[in-house]
C-alpha cells in the first residue's frame, strides 16, 4: 500500500454537466484503470445508446444509473498522481439525490466544481447549491473544471466569461479566496488538458488538471485524537464475518484493538483491517477502510453510528448548539421545526427547541437575542434535539463530525456546524 500523503477529493456540480466523465478521464489517464476494463465499458455505453458513456461507467456501477446515465449513490475509487493518493468521491448532481451528495462531501478534503462550457449549460441551481454545501461542510480548497470545451471549439472568450462568472458571482460571495482558485479548461470526453497541457487551448497558462490536484494542501491528520471512523455500510461476508466500512476522521485503529460502535453500544475485536482490497495493520486519518469485528453481527451496527475505542467512546448527543446558515425555506422557521439532520454519515430528525440568536456572518457578532424565526439567508445560532440516539462531536474537536445539512420537503434548507454538545445519559 503507497504511503503517499491520501486526499479525498468530492466532484459536484450539476446533473449532466461531465463528473462522471471527468472521474473516468481521470482514472484512465493516472492507470488506475485498464485499456481492456474501459473497452468492456465502451462496448456496454454503446449497448445503452449513451454515446461516450464508458468514462462515467467507471464510476456509475449500477445497472440502474447506466441506463439513466446518471449518478444516485457515492461511488469511491482510488488513483495516485506524484504527490498524492486520492481517493474520488463521485458525487450525484441530480437534485433527488443531494442526500447522498451530502454524505460525499462530508468525507471530502477538497471539492472539483465541474461547470460546462456547452451553451445553455453553465451555472446550474445545483451548481450554486453544492457550491453552497461544500462552503458550509468546511470544503476550503476547490478546483474548478469548466468541461465540455469542445462543444465550444476550445474558445478563450467563452472560457473568461464563464471564469468571471463562477468566481466573482458564484464563489467570490460564499467568502472563497477566489485568487487562489485553479480555474481549469478541459476535455473530459477526448482528454484535453486533464495530466498534459493541451495544445487546443495555447491560450491558457495554468496547470493541467493533475498539476492542480498537485498544489492542493494535504490536510492535517488527527492521529493524537480519540479514534472516530464514521460507519458508511456494514457488510456480512461469507468466511470473514462482519465487516464495516467508513473513513478513520481521527486515531488510529489497530488489528487487535477493541472498538465500541454508538449509539448501538456493542462492542467487539478488530480482527483484519484493508483498505482497496490490501490488508493493513494500522489505519490512519483519511483512509477508508473496511474492518472485520469479530462478536458482533450485521444487524448490531449501520450506517450512521461511530466507531470508537472504549477508553474514549463517541459522543451520543442528548441535545446540541449548532451554527447555521438557511439556504433555502419557502417560508420561516421557528421553534418546534423538526428537520432531517444530515451528519457525518447519520440521518436524524432533529426538532429546533430554541433559536438563541441571529448572527452577522462577517463578523460572527450576534445582532439579534431570540428572535421569533429565522429565513432565507439568515445565520443562527440554535439548540437542537435529535429524536433518537445519534453521534454528534463539536465541529471544534472532530470538524467531520460536527457539520451537518438539514432537509425538508427535498431540498436543503440549510447547513452548519456544531458549537457545543450536551451528552446523552
Amino acid at each position: 500500500m503507497t504511503r503517499k500523503p491520501h486526499l479525498n477529493i468530492v466532484i459536484v456540480g450539476h446533473v449532466d454537466q461531465g463528473k462522471s466523465t471527468l472521474a473516468g478521464r481521470l482514472f484512465y489517464e493516472t492507470g488506475a484503470i485498464r485499456e481492456d476494463e474501459l473497452k468492456k465499458l465502451r462496448e456496454l455505453s454503446q449497448e445503452f445508446k449513451i454515446e461516450g458513456g464508458e468514462f462515467a461507467y467507471i464510476l456509475d456501477r449500477e445497472i440502474e444509473e447506466r441506463k439513466r446515465g446518471m449518478t444516485i449513490d457515492i461511488a469511491h475509487r482510488p488513483f495516485e498522481t506524484q504527490k498524492y493518493f486520492f481517493t474520488i468521491i463521485d458525487a450525484p448532481g441530480h437534485r433527488d439525490f443531494v442526500k447522498n451528495m451530502i454524505t460525499g462531501a462530508s468525507q471530502a478534503d477538497a471539492a472539483i466544481l465541474v461547470v460546462s462550457a456547452k451553451p445553455g449549460e453553465g451555472i446550474q441551481a445545483q451548481t450554486r447549491e453544492h457550491a453552497y454545501l461544500i462552503r458550509s461542510l468546511g470544503i476550503n480548497q476547490l478546483i474548478v473544471a469548466i468541461t465540455k470545451m469542445d462543444t465550444v471549439n476550445y474558445d478563450e472568450s467563452a472560457y473568461n466569461k464563464l471564469k468571471d462568472e463562477v468566481l466573482n458571482t458564484l464563489l467570490k460571495p460564499l467568502g472563497y479566496p477566489v485568487d487562489k482558485i485553479h480555474v481549469v479548461p478541459v476535455s473530459a470526453q477526448y482528454g484535453e488538458n486533464i495530466t498534459k497541457r493541451s495544445d487546443k487551448m495555447p491560450w491558457y497558462k495554468g496547470p493541467c488538471l493533475v498539476e492542480a490536484l498537485d498544489m492542493l494542501q494535504a490536510p492535517p491528520r488527527p492521529v493524537d485524537k480519540p479514534l472516530r471512523i464514521p460507519i458508511q455500510d456494514v457488510f456480512s461476508i461469507t468466511g470473514v464475518g462482519t465487516v464495516p466500512v467508513g473513513r478513520v476522521e481521527s486515531g488510529r485503529l489497530k488489528v487487535g484493538d477493541t472498538v465500541i460502535f454508538e449509539p448501538s453500544g456493542v462492542k467487539g475485536e478488530v480482527k483484519s483491517v484493508e483498505m482497496h482490497h490490501q490488508p493493513m495493520q494500522e489505519a490512519l486519518p483519511g483512509d477508508n477502510i473496511g474492518f472485520n469485528v469479530r462478536g458482533v453481527a450485521k444487524t448490531d451496527i449501520r450506517r450512521g453510528d461511530v466507531a470508537g475505542h472504549p477508553s474514549n467512546p463517541p459522543t451520543v448527543a442528548k441535545e446540541f448548539i449548532a451554527q447555521v446558515v438557511i439556504l433555502e425555506h419557502p417560508t420561516s422557521i421557528s421553534v418546534g421545526y423538526t428537520p432531517v439532520f444530515h451528519i457525518h454519515t447519520a440521518t436524524v430528525a432533529g426538532k429546533i427547541v430554541e433559536i438563541i440568536a441571529k448572527i452577522d456572518p462577517k463578523t460572527g457578532q450576534e445582532i439579534e437575542k431570540n428572535p421569533q424565526f429565522i429565513k432565507k439567508g439568515d445565520v443562527a445560532k440554535i439548540r437542537v434535539q435529535p429524536l433518537k440516539p445519534v453521534v454528534v462531536e463539536k465541529f471544534s474537536e472532530f470538524p467531520a463530525l460536527g457539520r451537518f445539512a438539514m432537509r425538508d420537503m427535498g431540498m436543503t434548507v440549510g447547513a452548519g456546524i456544531v458549537l457545543d454538545v450536551v451528552k446523552a445519559k
